[in-house]
């Protein structure tokens, strides 16, 4: 297919524009579902999975919570020291006792006014102490005393008994992704465990005879960027890739994959179409799924599709050109992984192009744009079997039927590795 056939930023004249409508008619583009909606049903589909009870902190992250993270105790537990240097009571210069408090010990003996102790930094605070004097903010004579190089304030570099939270506090919500501080937070109020949701389990089934694992291409054949591209990506939406098949076009053998499959979303590539070798559809009703959606008004990647399987199984029918399989991904996949994983949904934002994108007569179109001084810049190699422009990309620009003028505000839609917290790096 051209890069005209697929929309790409030339300029339509009339006749070509009629030429672009009269093809999308052929490929029946009636029964395809507006973009927005798809998104929806997809994030509608799935069930949350059912939450893992206990799971231990250093096995937690990059998992969903699946319930509050309560305070258990109030923190800091008890009043203690913000800095190194000497608790204090009452007014200077004070006497220095012989023993000192460090952090981990007993509760040390109560300071009464004109005393002082050496204390280090999260030890408990003496009672009757009316502050702490940082080390580099106090000196003793030659009697032994100490003295403030600057104003002592009450209450001065004391981390009081719940000044963080109090027990029963809520910290974290459901649908809060585990992160390295978040295990730090649950770890400090007291948890060993926390309810998380389980990652989906995810299986990629790659068709296609033309396809080649290693080398370069040749005689007809091409690489296989499908099937390197899709595991760490779905991995970035939260899922657990269990494995990835290389079935050619193979009815049979996709049947069988489809029959055997214990994954809660199976992700196929190319196939989708109405060609000769094309056999997602027939198998799919071959084994009476359900098809929530036949087509989607995006380009690239109008001929992506979702069915459910089984009551709790799902597939994502993926295009075989690599920038219209990304597509499908944001549009299908993303949104319900997200439901099965219990993730909350992120915070739609829009952006103002820098330059103007030409758009598809009525289908919604997603570029890949990089972001700089809080405008979208529209990248070129955007084609649907391009990957030059998505592999340099901050995110995919959401381009309305029509196309977007410079400066108007459009939806971006981050992707999985420059997302907060959604790293894909997260195991």
């Amino acid at each position: 297919m051209t890069a005209r056939g697929h929309y790409e930023d030339v300029d339509l004249d009339v006749e070509e524009a009629l030429a672009l409508v009269k093809d999308s008619a052929a490929q029946g583009h009636s029964d395809a579902t507006p973009w927005p909606e798809a998104r929806a049903i997809a994030e509608r589909a799935p069930r949350p999975l059912a939450a893992l009870g206990a799971v231990r902190l250093d096995a937690a992250l990059g998992l969903v919570l699946a319930a509050p993270l309560t305070a258990l105790t109030d923190l800091p537990s008890f009043d203690t020291s913000a800095m190194d240097g000497w608790a204090v009571a009452g007014p200077g210069p004070w006497v220095v006792r012989a023993d000192g408090v460090l952090a981990g010990h007993a509760e040390p003996e109560p300071l009464t006014d004109g005393e002082a102790v050496r204390i280090a930094t999260g030890a408990r605070i003496p009672q009757d102490a009316t502050a702490v004097l940082r080390s580099e903010h106090g000196s003793t004579d030659d009697k032994g005393r100490l003295h403030a190089t600057r104003e002592v304030v009450h209450g001065q570099d004391i981390r009081p008994r719940g000044q963080e939270c109090h027990s029963g506090d809520t910290l974290l919500p459901p649908g809060t992704l585990v992160t390295p501080a978040v295990l730090g937070l649950a770890a400090a109020a007291g948890y060993d465990t926390v309810s998380a949701v389980p990652r989906p389990r995810a299986e990629v089934l790659v068709l296609g005879d033309e396809l080649l694992t290693e080398g370069l291409p040749h005689e007809g054949l091409i690489r296989d960027a499908l099937g390197p591209m899709l595991p760490p990506w779905l991995h970035g939406f939260g899922a657990n890739v269990i494995a990835v098949r290389r079935l050619g076009d193979d009815a049979e053998a996709l049947h069988k994959a489809l029959q055997n499959s214990d994954a809660d979303l199976i992700v196929t590539t190319g196939g989708t179409a109405a060609g000769p070798v094309d056999h997602v559809h027939p198998t799919l009703r071959r084994i009476g799924a359900q098809l929530l959606v036949n087509g989607v008004m995006a380009r690239p990647g109008h001929p992506m599709l979702l069915a459910r399987i089984k009551k709790d199984q799902h597939l994502v029918g993926l295009p075989g050109n690599p920038l219209a399989a990304v597509s499908g991904l944001l549009t299908l996949a993303e949104p319900l992984l997200r439901t099965l994983a219990g993730r909350a949904a992120p915070e739609p934002y829009t952006l103002p192009l820098k330059d103007a994108v030409h758009g598809h007569p009525y289908d919604t179109r997603l570029i890949p744009v990089v972001l700089r001084e809080d405008r979208a810049v529209p990248l070129h190699y955007n084609g649907p079997a391009m990957l030059r422009g998505i592999a340099v990309a901050d995110a995919l620009a959401v381009v309305p039927p029509g196309g977007g003028r410079s400066g108007q505000e459009l939806e971006i839609l981050d992707l999985p590795w420059t997302t907060a917290g959604i790293g894909a790096c997260l195991t």
